[in-house]
């Protein structure tokens, strides 16, 4: 499907009249019944979108065509409906899944006129409430109007958040860079934890009492084994459905455990999803989400879990709950004895990037499980009906944040922070079945949470400031290992063998590294700053935050940084082109050191000028490189040995220099 998607986005910018066709099809197969369910019209059009910002494709154009093909496909859809009638209701894939047409019929007998427009924003309903318009013989003279209206607005709503994409494309690629997809995995993770704790909540919770008919006739029907399962049924008990879901759930998940312990065993290493998982975050590393994603993994911490445990546990022995008391302690400490023990037994082989006091499974991940999911048990059955999901919602919620954040800095293996949730989840069903079935005094659970979560958060907003840059230390890149003879790179062709640009999946930020120095850089930051150039510090969140301020004439506003391999500029340096412009260059540690232990750095120049997007906000952008501030450095560095030799695979004058 993904490639599928992508070679027709790809022809539609290569095709921009013939794409009118293609954008019509897509539209009418979207308002078409049934043919609507399965067309991923949403993602094409949001494509479609970005190639009319990128100025590949007219706006009204699309427009028009995206409105033409919605209403003549609804028109399709009513005619179907007045066709058939009610003998739709009688073939497939109606007479199997009636609900298809009824959730569209509930909509429609609301009101009439409005459901028109309103289906056309509503995903499941759009291809049928027109068809239901036409079963119930709408005049076409109250249809056509309204269906009309709701097509153009339709077609300009899907394609304009594109659209501002793709016009932003320049400045949000400066801005953002890998953040932004950082920020998007962080975003999807968040609303998958919560929709799969949600739905599965509920889900039991719709059939809790078939599932307890059903346990109470296994055990009739298996006296033996049914007696230790009727410990947990006692229909006269309330609690007993709940029992029996935590049972359900305890064995599905620690099946599952079990099942990846296993292959663990059996692989006696990381599996390749974890390897390519591995991978892909170590290329997503870039200051702004490492400081992010740092500050999240400290959440985790016992400098933050630890006192808002012990809160807990003062308030429930001040209140005489000894039975939650123990259980508490029991949840906290065993887990955690648990997990070592396991992390001891299992001899994983550690990331690249934490080479010491991580295995299988992620102590941190399974504790932050353990406490915020017994933490959900112990307030969740004070709480009325549907309410009580929400302790469980942020129980998943901060454990996904904090596994992700953990898997973003390279602490430890996808099947680690799988492992430790599972881990926890297996514990804490357990523990929370024992501790159901022992009590049953119900106890005002709003001081409790307010502890808890208020002590955690206090706790986490004063640690997590403190542990962002031991974290990333702790997990910084490894130095370079490999070395290059000291006269291959100055006399021969070694100079050849360090990368020629950046890696980056996007054609247009492969910045040629166009300097290339051996040695330190003290010599040529002073050399540089005595010609008016500057060293600007790296730009953390405050100052990208500040982009937002109208009032920070553009000489203040920071060039924000680069990453290559995981790591931000080691030196940036820019100076005022008296234009309005700006010449920067940056620096970055190169894969490789000579043979004597010389560093060698890779850099690129760069012009940039200052833009202001939607006047939302400021930033600097690289321009077209017209040779400019190549030029300005390499005059500026005359005083240095230096050879100029174009790159033999890009053609780019590559400037070596030798600042000892």
């Amino acid at each position: 499907m993904t490639a599928w998607l992508e070679n027709t986005v790809a022809w539609i910018g290569a095709h921009p009249v013939a794409a009118g066709w293609v954008i019509f099809a897509i539209a009418f197969c979207d308002a078409v019944i049934v043919l609507g369910a399965i067309v991923p019209a949403l993602p094409l059009l949001f494509a479609i979108g970005v190639l009319i910002g990128l100025g590949e494709i007219s706006g009204p154009y699309a427009v028009a065509c995206a409105a033409l093909g919605a209403y003549a496909g609804d028109g399709t859809s009513y005619w179907i409906g007045r066709r058939w009638g009610d003998r739709l209701r009688g073939v497939w894939p109606f007479s199997r899944y009636p609900s298809l047409l009824d959730r569209g019929e509930t909509l429609f007998r609301r009101n009439a006129v409005k459901s028109i427009f309103i289906a056309r924003y509503v995903g499941p309903v759009r291809p049928f409430v027109p068809a239901i318009a036409g079963m119930s013989k709408m005049p076409l003279r109250r249809y056509l109007p309204a269906s009309a209206a709701a097509a153009v607005s339709w077609a300009l709503l899907f394609l304009v958040p594109g659209w501002l994409l793709g016009e932003a494309y320049d400045a949000v690629a400066a801005v953002a860079d890998r953040l932004a997809i950082v920020l998007a995995a962080v975003a999807t993770l968040i609303a998958l934890t919560w929709a799969t704790v949600l739905y599965t909540y509920r889900w039991f919770a719709g059939r809790a009492d078939v599932l307890l008919a059903r346990a109470l006739k296994w055990t009739r029907a298996h006296p033996r084994l049914g007696r230790y399962a009727a410990a947990l049924i006692d229909p006269n008990r309330p609690e007993s459905a709940s029992l029996v879901l935590l049972a359900a759930c305890l064995l599905a998940i620690g099946i599952a455990f079990f099942a990846l312990l296993a292959t663990m065993l059996v692989r006696g290493g990381p599996l390749l999803m974890d390897l390519r998982v591995h991978e892909w975050m170590y290329e997503l590393r870039n200051p702004l989400s490492d400081r992010l994603m740092a500050a999240i993994a400290a959440v985790g911490d016992p400098t933050v879990l630890v006192p808002a445990s012990a809160a807990v546990l003062g308030w429930l022995v001040w209140r005489r709950r000894w039975i939650a008391s123990a259980h508490w302690v029991g949840a906290l400490a065993f887990g955690l004895v648990l997990t070592t023990v396991l992390g001891l037994a299992v001899d994983m082989p550690r990331p690249p990037t934490a080479l010491s006091g991580f295995g299988f499974p992620a102590v941190g991940v399974t504790m932050v499980t353990v406490t915020f999911g017994f933490f959900a048990v112990l307030i969740a059955r004070e709480l009325p009906g549907r309410q009580r999901v929400w302790p469980y919602l942020v129980a998943g919620a901060t454990a996904a944040l904090v596994g992700f954040a953990r898997l973003y800095l390279g602490a430890h293996w996808l099947s680690d922070i799988v492992g430790g949730v599972l881990l926890g989840i297996v514990w804490l069903l357990g523990l929370g079945i024992a501790y159901r079935r022992h009590v049953a005094r119900s106890f005002w659970m709003r001081p409790l949470a307010a502890i808890f979560y208020g002590v955690f958060v206090v706790a986490a907003l004063w640690h997590a400031p403190r542990a962002i840059d031991p974290l990333l230390a702790r997990f910084a890149p490894a130095p370079a290992a490999a070395s290059l003879p000291a006269n291959a790179w100055w006399d021969g062709d070694g100079w050849t063998t360090l990368p020629s640009q950046r890696n980056e999946r996007d054609a247009s930020r492969r910045w040629p590294f166009d300097l290339q120095i051996a040695g330190g850089l003290v010599p040529v930051r002073a050399a540089l700053e005595a010609r008016g150039w500057r060293v600007q510090p790296e730009a953390g969140w405050t100052q990208t935050l500040g982009l937002l301020d109208d009032d920070t004439p553009p000489g203040r506003q920071p060039v924000l940084p680069a990453t290559v391999d995981a790591s931000a500029e080691t030196l940036l340096l820019r100076r005022a082109r008296g234009d309005g412009r700006l010449q920067v260059l940056r620096l970055w540690r190169a894969p490789v050191q000579l043979g004597d232990g010389t560093p060698l750095w890779l850099g690129t120049t760069q012009t940039m000028r200052h833009a202001r997007p939607f006047g939302l906000f400021a930033l600097w952008e690289p321009q077209a490189d017209d040779g400019d501030a190549y030029l300005a450095v390499q005059r500026d560095l005359a005083a240095f040995p230096s050879r100029e030799t174009p790159h033999p695979r890009s053609g780019v004058p590559v400037l070596r220099i030798r600042s000892d």
